[in-house]
């Protein structure tokens, strides 16, 4: 009786620690797609830019922006800078890919001649983005989307 109850203990114990181990290994992979980052998310940004001539501005802003679920991005912004002031409505557009780990690259241009690219975070099964400016060098701008 005793070899018995050791032999189901230790049955036991291997068929918790293998499913452990596999519900631990779908909780790393999660499947993010261009679907999941789709519709109108409403933000607000804020940073600083490093000019030409090494000052530095303060960057502020409200922002819609439109993710088609199918790796298009078209956006409105009101930004305010403490170099250029208020710049209301400016419109621009891009692209964006969701990676399976549930980042996002975006390339966008806000203005003719200027790309910025982004690197984001899909929070709360899409409902909201985190993002940081990658490039260009001098810039640095956060950013929360909330979807609405």
């Amino acid at each position: 009786m005793h070899k018995f109850l050791a032999r189901g203990l230790l049955i036991a114990t291997a068929a918790l620690v293998a499913s452990t181990s596999a519900l631990a290994d779908r909780e790393r992979q999660r499947f993010c797609s261009d679907s999941l980052v789709r519709g109108t998310y409403g933000g607000q940004l804020q940073g600083t830019q490093t000019l030409p001539n090494g000052s530095v501005q303060n960057i502020i802003g409200v922002v819609v922006r439109v993710y088609d679920g199918d790796g298009g991005v078209t956006q409105w912004d009101n930004v305010k800078n403490s170099a250029n002031g208020y710049v209301p409505n400016r419109y621009g557009s891009g692209t964006y890919i969701v990676n399976d780990d549930c980042t996002v690259d975006i390339v966008f241009n806000p203005a003719p001649g200027f790309t910025i690219q982004e690197r984001a975070v899909v929070v709360d099964n899409g409902r909201e983005l985190r993002s940081i400016t990658v490039l260009p060098t001098g810039l640095f701008v956060t950013s929360v989307q909330q979807r609405i």
